[in-house]
């Protein structure tokens, strides 16, 4: 019976905090540093969310690299033409958890990413430009 308890006190704390199912957490950085290093191209944001959000509307200057693309297969050479190494990476993409699952990814690519529990529609009342194609 003991042993029930401990599994659903487990099981509850992994519900209430997902972000510990990975070994990266959402960046604490404000939303103000993220815009400023990706005006100042130290920084670019990736777009992970589908192919279908994304023609809805993007942050301008974004780079889209769908969740599922990363799932499937991650070509290192091609990322790289896309993402420069040296440049933070901060994805983002509904509501932070394929953000997080894509950080990770890139992280174990050996990428520095921050990735952002606000999502597109917070992204945009901050202040970051929407772009539709």
């Amino acid at each position: 019976m003991l042993k029930f308890g401990v599994m659903a006190i487990f099981m509850a704390t992994a519900l209430l905090a997902p972000s510990r199912l990975y070994a990266i957490e959402h960046t604490k950085d404000a939303l103000e540093t993220v815009k400023e290093r990706v005006a100042a191209k130290k920084a670019i944001l990736v777009d992970v969310r589908d192919l279908v959000e994304w023609e809805q509307g993007h942050i301008k200057n974004a780079e889209h690299l769908p969740f599922r693309e990363l799932q499937e297969k991650l070509d290192e050479a091609k990322l790289r033409k896309k993402i420069p190494k040296d440049t933070i990476v901060y994805t983002y993409c509904v509501v932070g958890m394929r953000s997080l699952k894509a950080g990770a990814i890139l992280e174990k690519a050996g990428y520095d990413v921050r990735p952002l529990k606000p999502g597109y529609e917070e992204l945009l009342k901050a202040g970051f430009e929407n772009e539709k194609k």
